[in-house]
């Protein structure tokens, strides 16, 4: 026995859209904030393929089982890996399954259980569905997933004005965005072929510190913080500047070098398994300094990537940078939205 498409598949991708694509023959779905996965079953027989080719169900042991209740018995299906609480999404929770020893992930999987939302079948029985139209696959998806509480199907709309109040209505709940297919899309692996519409955030930040850059003559990258009370907490960082300004960088921050800044607070990581070798140390500063920056996301406290500098902001003082600038996440049931 095998099965129906031997792995690894690579998932299809999308590229960044600014706006939604409008006109006949569009689909739009949730853009769900978890790890992409595809699931392989041949009877008892489940693989969990991640993006990266890592085998995932050593990771959440707890879905093998509703994996094989709920798919068909020989297939294979693309989906999203989430962790979902009463705030949203939790994608810290997901990256702390990655694990090395079996026993920390069992704890994990029974106190924050994962779920896994479908959104495309690429093979049932001996048919390979990925040279098959978008609109056959999700009707197939449809009539052959067995959904039950943990295993969902993803919403799915052809009015883009559904799609853009979804996108405004779950902004902060784990859901960033939304994703755009044509109907007749075939399934093409590895290939940027559907569209994602991200949210896109600006937020007033202090400048808690910098790190030098490679050549050592200029900024790599400026620490950004905020304020909860009186504390200055780390949230990321920016280094979307150009080389002469990384320069002007430098001159501008030493006079103002030394100060306590993060301290008291959540400071940049030094050494972890995540970043090697690499040097991390950083130089703080006095937080005098505002500016502007933007951001796609906020895991826990902190943005998931680097920000993008936008501009100085002398008008606004360094206190009025607080968390308080975000906005409280939509009230969240993944049960719910799977339904919409």
């Amino acid at each position: 026995m095998a099965f129906p498409i031997p792995p690894p598949i690579e998932p299809m991708l999308a590229k960044l859209s600014k706006e939604f694509p409008r006109g006949e023959g569009w689909l739009y779905e949730p853009k769900w904030d978890g790890f992409r996965a595809i699931v392989y079953r041949d009877g008892d027989r489940i693989h969990i393929g991640s993006r990266n080719k890592l085998a995932l169900e050593r990771y959440f042991p707890e879905l093998v089982g509703l994996f094989q209740k709920s798919m068909p018995a020989k297939s294979v299906v693309d989906g999203e890996i989430v962790i979902a609480t009463d705030d949203g999404l939790d994608f810290d929770s997901l990256q702390l399954r990655l694990h090395p020893a079996a026993s920390r992930v069992e704890m994990l999987a029974e106190q924050t259980p994962a779920s896994f939302v479908a959104f495309d079948l690429l093979a049932i029985g001996e048919i390979d569905m990925r040279r098959s139209p978008l609109v056959e696959r999700r009707k197939a998806l449809e009539q052959k997933m067995k959904k039950t509480k943990r295993v969902l199907i993803t919403p799915q709309t052809a009015s883009v004005r559904k799609a853009e109040q979804w996108f405004e209505r779950f902004e902060g709940a784990g859901l960033d965005g939304i994703i755009a297919k044509s109907s007749d899309l075939q399934y093409v692996p590895g290939k940027r072929v559907m569209l994602k519409i991200k949210h896109t955030r600006t937020i007033d930040c202090v400048i808690g510190g910098y790190r030098i850059a490679g050549d050592g003559k200029s900024v790599g990258s400026l620490l950004l913080g905020l304020y909860e009370g009186k504390t200055l907490h780390y949230v990321g960082h920016t280094s979307s500047f150009r080389a002469k300004e990384r320069i002007e960088l430098l001159e501008k921050l030493k006079p103002i070098e030394g100060g306590p800044s993060f301290g008291e607070g959540r400071s940049p990581g030094g050494f972890s398994r995540w970043t090697g070798t690499r040097d991390t140390s950083w130089v703080s500063v006095k937080p005098k300094l505002v500016c502007e920056v933007a951001f796609d996301h906020m895991q826990g406290d902190r943005f998931r990537h680097g920000a993008s500098f936008r501009r100085w902001r002398p008008d606004k003082s360094p206190k009025e940078c607080t968390y308080d600038q975000l906005s409280p996440p939509a009230p969240f049931s993944l049960e719910k939205i799977a339904s919409l």
